[in-house]
């Protein structure tokens, strides 16, 4: 007994400062993150500014019955799901296969070149990449639709047409974003024993071979882990993207849950409403997130805790 807790004793000595190093981190996410869940209460009440959190009205489950009875409202929820699912697969396969192009590159300095050129759209905000995607996509003066009448072809109104912009808002999220989605798996190709490329090559394996039955057989399992992972967050779409970038007349395929919780909260100050549909996305979130970290370890074997 003595012994346990003598060694309890000197884990706890040699772990401490990590935990005193992670505290600041924790009293943030209490403050920030914890903190304000205080204010679900609001999907339960008829909220008022004037009467605040714990002084509006008591409705029940009535912003619920409310947020049900919205036009459209099985449209949002669609989309939502819909261009999620896209930017999810995309986020997936599009950073994979460049991660295997990259690798390919012998040149070290043109290799950091490209590097640099794909990992910078992931630091630049909405805010300055819409300006951007509105010039360049634009059917009567952008560079895009300039390139498809040279071909013959009528000018595609990318941000204008419902039936065209959720493919715009996932292609363009994606390639905002591939490049450094490629560092993972650039770090699983950089863990690969060469000594397996050496024997493929001795038994007559070419490069196109190798890539196939190494490279990309080592990249699956990492590409399956990061599509359980991200499934958790499928739900969490880019709001700054299409707030930027939608419009009124792409509402029937583009308005999801974020941009509904905006224009009912912030519009239409309907807090009660907004709070209620924040509060269902929240659930749907939790309950993903659950059963993707819990099939993530029965695939793979993936922990957190």
């Amino acid at each position: 007994m003595n012994e346990k807790k003598k060694s309890r004793a000197v884990r706890l000595r040699r772990e401490l400062p990590f935990h005193l190093m992670l505290l600041p981190a924790v009293i943030l996410v209490g403050i920030f993150s914890y903190g304000p869940m205080v204010g679900i209460i609001m999907a339960f009440e008829k909220f008022s500014p004037k009467k605040g959190i714990f002084g509006s009205p008591f409705v029940g489950l009535e912003n619920f019955r409310y947020l049900m009875n919205i036009p459209d409202i099985d449209k949002v929820v669609f989309n939502t799901f819909f261009i999620a699912a896209m930017k999810l697969a995309l986020g997936v396969v599009v950073p994979m296969f460049m991660a295997i192009l990259l690798n390919e590159v012998r040149l070290e300095s043109v290799k950091k070149v490209i590097q640099t050129m794909v990992y910078f759209p992931h630091f630049l905000s909405w805010v300055i990449l819409s300006g951007i995607f509105i010039d360049i996509l634009s059917p009567s003066t952008g560079i895009v639709n300039e390139f498809i009448t040279m071909l013959g072809f009528e000018p595609v109104y990318f941000l204008g047409d419902p039936k065209v912009f959720p493919y715009t808002m996932a292609l363009t999220e994606t390639w905002k974003e591939f490049g450094f989605g490629t560092i993972v798996y650039l770090a699983t190709i950089s863990g690969i024993d060469p000594t397996l490329y050496e024997a493929a090559e001795v038994d007559g394996a070419g490069r196109w071979q190798q890539t196939v039955h190494i490279t990309l057989a080592a990249l699956l399992p990492m590409a399956a882990l990061m599509l359980i992972l991200n499934l958790g967050g499928v739900l969490n779409l880019s709001f700054e993207q299409i707030y930027n970038l939608y419009s009124p007349q792409v509402y029937s395929t583009g308005d999801i849950l974020d941009t509904l919780v905006y224009r009912l909260g912030m519009i239409d100050a309907q807090y009660g409403v907004a709070t209620a549909v924040g509060l269902f996305k929240s659930v749907v979130s939790l309950v993903l997130v659950s059963f993707s970290y819990w099939f993530a370890g029965k695939v793979s074997g993936y922990r957190v805790f």
